[in-house]
């Protein structure tokens, strides 16, 4: 018999490896040859010419009200407080915080909306910075999503699938595309929390995660503070040259092991500790914003100044693109409105409107705009009707996936234009509907991907981000 603690360090591959059979050879020659060759396996190249070589994903968490902030509805306000007609609602799901309403009482914004720019675009007075880039975006009234709840809706967004567990967007761009940094990962992710909701919905790592992809390809996440990758820091006594010599001979060690068992992550392993010892100098530099001018500073808003909020992640993220960070993803909570959504929208248009607006045009001003494709939007909408007691000035609304509203801008978007039109009530699509899995598509084909193109093989079936849908939006592209 084995000791105990010897048959607990046996896998599967060491007892094919170990058994002297030819079955056990020829399997092990199955299970380990091909996921080498899958975790270094990268396309490195688009299918087709792109139109951008990276991307700047500003998700607002919580799901922003598109009749707050891009759906304009002015008949709204004559049939203040009247019941959703039947006919609109069409027996349609309901989430459980309004199934037990006895009423849906129509609540219209209280907002004003203008029509901005030679385009005309409608946008809230909610969002003055971004009505200046009226010219610059193209606004998508109509699109619409699976789920009704955050976290599916959110897991959706991100993976293709309301279930957790499959690469994210930015994992699925790093594994077809690579880096053009070599001393900054492909993906990289930063998170800030909003004033206008203090109880945020959560966000969870796996949002990022790289799923049954080799893990090189998940984001990196960033934090504000004096550490913004953690254990990225030598340990006090530890030098430079003596970490080095200590990766070395890690790498030597991991090296043998790979080569007995054949495990791909291994290879990863090995990958990643070299990327954070070269991080080690370029992430400082890179989060040091010392030497940005002090109109730039002005530009994004006052809370540059401070780290972690989302207008320092906004100017971060225009670092990150003047170094060929291929794919930048900000997520900023606090978008979750059930009730008291007049004060709390105000709040988080204060946050993110300046610093995204501001994104967008110093990305022209340096001539990055063109190649740099910018997403602004959540995961769902919001009801027409009010959640909770409606006042003139008050009201709360529940989430909703029949429609949404979110703006791009950037490497081949077409600017100054609208896409897409819901009904007078902002409930459902009425025209050019745009589901998550046509703007995922989208998205890979301005980078130069074909969505059907980059799949990756996982328990005998080849997987892609857009599952078995998908359709490319190419009345929105230049």
């Amino acid at each position: 018999m084995y000791p105990l603690k010897q048959v607990q360090q046996f896998n599967r591959r060491q007892f094919l490896a170990n058994a002297n059979l030819g079955l056990g050879a020829l399997a092990l020659n199955a299970i380990s040859r091909r996921p080498v060759q899958a975790a270094s396996d990268t396309l490195a190249k688009p299918h087709f010419p792109a139109k951008c070589r990276r991307v700047i994903y500003l998700f607002q968490s919580g799901a922003p009200s598109q009749i707050e902030l891009l759906d304009y509805k002015p008949n709204l306000a004559d049939i203040q407080k009247t019941e959703l007609p039947d006919s609109i609602r069409m027996g349609q799901r309901l989430t459980g915080m309004t199934s037990g309403q006895k009423q849906f009482p129509i609540a219209p914004s209280i907002f004003k909306f203008k029509q901005r720019g030679n385009s005309g675009t409608w946008i809230s007075d909610l969002l003055p910075h971004t009505a200046d880039l009226a010219d610059e975006i193209c606004v998508i009234k109509s699109m619409k999503t699976d789920a009704i709840n955050h976290d599916p809706a959110i897991t959706f967004c991100q993976t293709g699938f309301q279930i957790a567990g499959r690469p994210s967007i930015g994992a699925w761009v790093a594994y077809g595309l690579g880096s053009e940094n070599e001393n900054l990962p492909a993906y990289v992710v930063m998170v800030s929390r909003g004033t206008g909701r203090t109880a945020n919905q959560p966000l969870y790592d796996r949002l990022w995660g790289s799923g049954f992809l080799p893990t090189k390809y998940q984001g990196v996440k960033f934090r504000g503070g004096k550490e913004p990758v953690l254990y990225l820091d030598n340990p006090p006594g530890c030098t430079t040259n003596l970490r080095r010599n200590m990766l070395d001979g890690l790498e030597e060690l991991n090296r043998i092991k790979h080569r007995e068992v054949g495990d791909p992550e291994i290879l990863t392993r090995i990958a990643q500790y070299e990327l954070s010892f070269r991080m080690q100098a370029s992430v400082p530099e890179l989060t040091d914003i010392s030497d940005e001018p002090e109109h730039i500073l002005e530009m994004y808003g006052p809370s540059v100044r401070q780290a972690g909020t989302f207008a320092r992640n906004c100017l971060l993220a225009r670092r990150m693109a003047e170094r060929d960070v291929r794919f930048i993803q900000l997520f900023h909570m606090g978008w979750d409105h059930h009730d008291n959504l007049p004060d709390h929208i105000g709040k988080q248009c204060r946050d993110t409107d300046q610093p995204s607006a501001a994104l967008v045009k110093d990305l022209k001003q340096r001539g990055l705009l063109d190649d740099t494709l910018i997403v602004w939007g959540g995961e769902f909408g919001r009801t027409v009707y009010c959640q909770g007691k409606l006042t003139p000035t008050n009201y709360g609304r529940d989430h909703h996936p029949r429609n949404f509203s979110i703006w791009l801008a950037g490497g081949g978007i077409r600017p100054g234009t609208s896409y897409g039109q819901t009904d007078e009530f902002s409930y459902n699509v009425e025209e050019n509907p745009v589901e998550v899995h046509d703007l995922n598509a989208t998205i890979m084909h301005l980078l130069g991907l074909n969505h059907k193109l980059l799949t990756y093989r996982f328990q005998g079936r080849d997987y892609r981000l857009t599952d078995v849908r998908g359709n490319l939006v190419k009345e929105i592209l230049s």
